[in-house]
């Protein structure tokens, strides 16, 4: 579709529905959408086949090379595209600078069986802080996990905050939000369950992370609730100095999947 328009009013429609898609979750999943800016993101999102539901950029960013062509890529859609100027674009970002270009996605629902058929699934229990289930989803991604499944009272990933420390994960994961613990028992059944916990019975090196295996991360105030504990086979320790009280959920999350990928590595060399 070509370039629509130019917007230049704070209070256009669109503007205002992409600023409520920011600011409520309710409005995200009412919509089925979620705001995604900046280069690097909408174009991760491009090359991985994700068309915007529409998308905005300023005269400045499509002047740069690199801006023009991302511009042109999604001009070359279906979806509308407006120019919009440096205030609107303040607006509808969320960062303090930012770089552009924002685009609106639908969100992917995976369906049951992607993440029944996933090895490796982490499951989030009530993790509050957005930057830290980005930065876990991100690990996620990297350490080759097929599915992340947020447990009840888990902050919403698809917020800003999360998606922009997420760098495209969502696109990559089966990301499955809003789950109550007993369909959460369903999607991980036949697979080995353990839960990260300062008092675990074992330690994680000892602990066989190769097979269908899935992991419970816990809020860093609480650690794992009572139903996540209940539905792990086994408590896992990660071994620490006696001088340090406790870890980051997301250095937690990251030491368990990298470990877990290390152990998979190594058994099919």
């Amino acid at each position: 579709m070509p370039i629509t328009g130019v917007i230049t009013s704070l209070q256009n429609p669109r503007v205002r529905a992409v600023e409520r898609l920011k600011r409520k979750k309710r409005d995200r999943y009412r919509e089925q959408q979620y705001v995604v800016e900046g280069y690097r993101l909408v174009h991760h999102a491009l090359s991985r086949g994700y068309r915007p539901a529409f998308a905005f950029y300023t005269e400045a960013f499509a002047g740069s090379e690199q801006g023009g062509e991302l511009v042109r890529a999604l001009a070359a859609g279906d979806a509308p595209v407006w120019e919009v100027t440096p205030p609107v674009l303040e607006a509808l970002a969320d960062t303090v600078t930012p770089q552009g270009v924002v685009a609106v996605f639908p969100m992917r629902h995976p369906a049951p069986e992607q993440v029944r058929g996933a090895e490796l699934v982490l499951v989030l229990d009530a993790l509050r802080m957005p930057g830290n289930v980005g930065t876990i989803l991100r690990t996620a991604q990297a350490t080759g996990a097929g599915a992340v499944i947020c447990a009840p009272g888990t902050v919403d990933p698809y917020s800003p905050k999360a998606v922009r420390s997420g760098m495209g994960a969502h696109l990559d994961l089966s990301l499955v939000v809003d789950v109550s613990w007993e369909q959460i028992a369903t999607l991980v059944q036949g697979r080995r369950v353990f839960a990260a916990a300062a008092d675990g019975e074992a330690v994680l090196w000892d602990v066989d992370l190769t097979g269908p295996v899935a992991l419970i991360i816990g809020s860093e105030a609480h650690g794992v609730g009572a139903q996540g504990r209940a539905l792990a086979e086994e408590g896992i320790r990660i071994p620490m100095s006696a001088s340090a009280e406790s870890l980051n959920a997301a250095i937690a999350a990251s030491a368990l999947l990298f470990e877990a990928q290390r152990q998979r590595w190594r058994a099919v060399r």
